[in-house]
């Protein structure tokens, strides 16, 4: 395992390009495209102001650059370094800013949720969608490009559009049976809508492209529901994290649940594999140094090594009490990753941050938990292999695989906290993140067990 020098970065703007060629790292008002396996810059571009969003093209010829304080967007060819495009959505202001599966239209999002404006590079024509949602999963695309789906309010109730993308027409359009819907999302294989009410009312509801109610399926009543969702790869399972602590798994052959995953405090089960990660310091001699470091973890030279180790049942699970005054509580299963391969589901219960509970999708049952010193901050999934990287806001990265956990310390002059990453699409190689740094950590393909 290697890893790469530090660079400069703003607010964890780092994007890896769909084709896994070339990595887009904002730095204040300047945008910076590497090549990802030397590492060299190949093109600079500056925005007129910083940038608070970026993202690539589907074609990974294009970077879409949004100022949603000024209202707007530039754009820029990696084909055609010369040539770039301005989108001013004016006095209408803008909150979001995306491409379409296309890589040829924008769709910005004006102040208020007052409507969608659809910007065409190649005609430099404009149309707009009204009504749009104001939820954080409004809007979502087909696998293929095909088709997007878009919720919208009207007269106080709750619509979702399916409009062709070819041509943004409109394919059907229907009331949803929702009282605040909260996202939407749709499975892997396209054929299926799943939508889910606010929190304050536990709901999921799936539709067919067409407009058809498949099925709704509604755990519990008078108290907070639905925290995450997330399909399988295969598009036969959807999981439900709940804030009751638990995950729902439904079938897509019945649209039933067919297990309950909790997430217990105490674990009991004496085939339960519990890796729990703990620290030491570097033995450096007596004598050598006895000046105390200024910031804690200030230098490689006095962080701590970490290591796991395997703990028999039964284990408690560290426990965060929620503050029932605050909104948003610390509470519920907040977030939920199918494997690629399907046959893992990663989860982490809110009110026990510092542990990532493993299970097993065919046996539908725990099987391994990993117990962290800090809370866990992200994990993703490797895009080719069962691999799982962990980062706890520690100078460190961790990895789990079948064959077992690794605790990895980021070499560096001075303090780098992984506070995010992103796995390249090959596998070979994770992009880490802390406030403003960033660096690229390879890892070889022998080390994937």
């Amino acid at each position: 395992m290697n890893f790469s020098e530090l660079f400069k970065q703003s607010n964890q703007l780092c994007r890896l390009s769909p084709d896994g060629r070339y990595s887009a790292v904002c730095v204040q008002y300047r945008l910076v495209i590497r090549d990802v396996r030397t590492l060299q810059v190949l093109h600079l571009y500056t925005c007129l102001d910083q940038i608070q969003y970026v993202e690539w093209s589907a074609d990974s010829l294009f970077l879409l650059c949004a100022m949603y304080k000024r209202g707007l967007v530039q754009v820029w060819s990696l084909e055609q370094p010369d040539w770039h495009c301005k989108i001013d959505e004016g006095s209408a202001g803008l909150v979001a800013s995306r491409w379409s599966p296309d890589g040829r239209h924008i769709l910005n999002t004006t102040e208020f949720h007052l409507r969608i404006t659809v910007w065409s590079l190649c005609t430099k024509s404009v149309s707009y969608i009204k009504y749009p949602k104001a939820c954080q999963h409004g809007m979502d695309f087909t696998k293929d490009g095909c088709y997007m789906a878009l919720a919208e309010r009207r007269d106080c109730k709750d619509y979702i559009s399916i409009f062709v993308c070819s041509e943004l027409q409109l394919l059907r359009h229907f009331e949803t049976e929702t009282q605040d819907l909260a996202g939407i999302e749709f499975s892997p294989n396209g054929c299926v809508l799943a939508v889910w009410d606010s929190c304050l009312e536990y709901k999921v509801l799936l539709y067919s492209l067409d407009g058809r109610l498949l099925s709704t399926y509604s755990a519990y009543e008078w108290s907070l529901g639905v925290k995450s969702v997330a399909w399988s790869p295969s598009s036969q399972f959807l999981a439900i994290g709940s804030y009751d602590e638990k995950v729902r798994i439904l079938s897509h052959v019945t649209w039933r649940k067919i297990v309950e995953l909790e997430h217990l405090p105490t674990i009991k089960d004496s085939k339960s594999v519990i890796y729990k990660e703990v620290e030491s310091r570097p033995d450096i001699g007596s004598g050598v140094l006895s000046l105390p470091p200024l910031i804690t973890g200030a230098s490689s030279l006095f962080s701590t090594e970490s290591k796991y180790e395997i703990c028999q049942p039964p284990v408690q699970v560290p426990i965060v009490k929620p503050d029932p005054d605050r909104a948003n509580p610390k509470l519920g299963v907040g977030m939920i990753a199918f494997s690629p391969d399907n046959r893992f589901l990663a989860t982490r219960n809110d009110n026990m941050p510092n542990t990532v509970w493993i299970w097993d999708v065919q046996k539908l049952k725990q099987y391994v938990v990993l117990e962290q010193i800090s809370a866990v901050r992200n994990f993703q999934w490797d895009p080719r292999r069962t691999r799982l990287a962990i980062c706890t806001g520690s100078t460190k990265v961790y990895l789990w695989s079948p064959a077992g956990c690794l605790a990895v310390q980021v070499p560096s002059e001075g303090t780098f906290q992984v506070l995010s990453l992103h796995w390249h699409p090959s596998g070979d190689s994770l992009m880490l993140m802390s406030k403003d740094q960033m660096c690229v950590c390879y890892l070889e393909i022998a080390d994937e067990n």
